[in-house]
């Protein structure tokens, strides 16, 4: 009886300190079950982001590793008035073992990591975010975004990284498609396109790539997304096995890549004349180009087929690494690993 007198008594007096009138400047106190509520949301969001952001780097880094001499290969071809054919390119990789030895077939990706380990942190990371933001726009929290949510929350990831980390792009591009002799590493390309071809050349190719990162980015997570809300629906299974997730991520590069591949050679143009001879200075202008001198299928879209091998493996890797990782964290959380 004394207990609910003493609770009672309390609460009439917290009730009276509420509708009393402030005084000038007063402020109400936040109750400790508010803040420490509000704390925990906040170390929740920050770890969610941290968590994001190194498995979208691992991912990043072990899908380009994994691809990088298939993508040096078409890189050449790209900016190349050469004929692609699988015949040609299995030539081209096996020329340069023999010239210049294995690691040579990985020679640029030591700027391609440089660029790839930011690029893939940010796209993941903020596609979690952006997909968040949109969910709770759309009332959708904890579930799958509607196909046009999901769609543009794709796009705005991959425009996000683009921005952030394309002149590290352009390196890369550079380092791919000259000889070790010309650029002995990242900082040299600065150095030297600064000097011979001027600071803004490093965002040469900037709107085709913006362009084409559009269609890649959001056709890429929405059709990865969309396959695995669909697996959950037909199987009722919440989570896909490895080798789903490889099947999707391998179908939604197929599908992204596909969309935005004449794009991609275009800024490949662009980001390489300075050490091609061509002088390509807007996209309209380097599209005429390249269709005047090769065609539209041998020149617009020319190493797509190998693109189908490369990006789909790629795609496919880097969002299978992405979700086990997000996973092994989570857990690693539950068992009292991290903080």
């Amino acid at each position: 009886m004394s207990v609910l007198g003493e609770s009672t008594g309390m609460g009439s007096g917290v009730q009276e300190q509420r509708t009393a009138p402030l005084a000038q400047g007063e402020v109400l106190p936040i109750s400790s079950s508010g803040q420490s509520e509000a704390s925990y949301e906040g170390i929740k969001q920050t770890r969610s982001i941290l968590n994001s952001l190194f498995s979208g780097a691992l991912a990043g880094a072990v899908a380009k590793t994994a691809v990088a001499p298939l993508d040096r290969t078409k890189i050449i071809f790209q900016v190349s008035s050469a004929r692609f054919s699988a015949k040609e390119a299995y030539k081209l990789i096996y020329r340069t073992y023999l010239k210049d030895g294995l690691f040579s077939l990985w020679r640029g990706n030591s700027a391609t990591m440089v660029r790839v380990i930011p690029y893939a942190a940010i796209q993941f990371c903020a596609h979690e975010q952006y997909k968040r933001l949109l969910g709770e726009y759309y009332g959708f929290q904890g579930g799958v975004l509607p196909p046009v949510p999901r769609l543009v929350a794709g796009s705005m990831a991959g425009t996000t990284a683009a921005m952030v980390t394309y002149p590290l792009d352009m390196v890369r591009a550079r380092m791919a498609v000259t000889p070790k002799e010309m650029y002995s590493n990242i900082v040299h390309v600065f150095v030297r396109i600064s000097r011979e071809e001027g600071l803004k050349t490093v965002y040469r190719g900037f709107s085709p790539t913006i362009l084409g990162v559009i269609p890649y980015a959001g056709l890429s997570f929405f059709t990865y997304e969309t396959l695995k809300k669909l697996h959950a629906e037909h199987s009722g299974r919440s989570q896909p096995y490895s080798y789903e997730r490889l099947a999707f991520g391998a179908c939604a590069g197929l599908v992204s890549q596909s969309a935005s591949y004449p794009l991609d050679v275009v800024r490949r143009r662009m980001q390489t004349a300075g050490v091609t001879g061509h002088t390509y200075g807007t996209i309209l202008g380097t599209i005429k180009d390249i269709v005047s001198e090769e065609g539209v299928v041998r020149g617009l879209f020319k190493g797509l087929s190998m693109n189908w091998v490369k990006g789909p493996l790629a795609v496919g890797i880097s969002f299978t690494t992405f979700d086990l990782t997000q996973i092994l964290l989570r857990k690693l959380h539950q068992m009292g690993y991290t903080q």
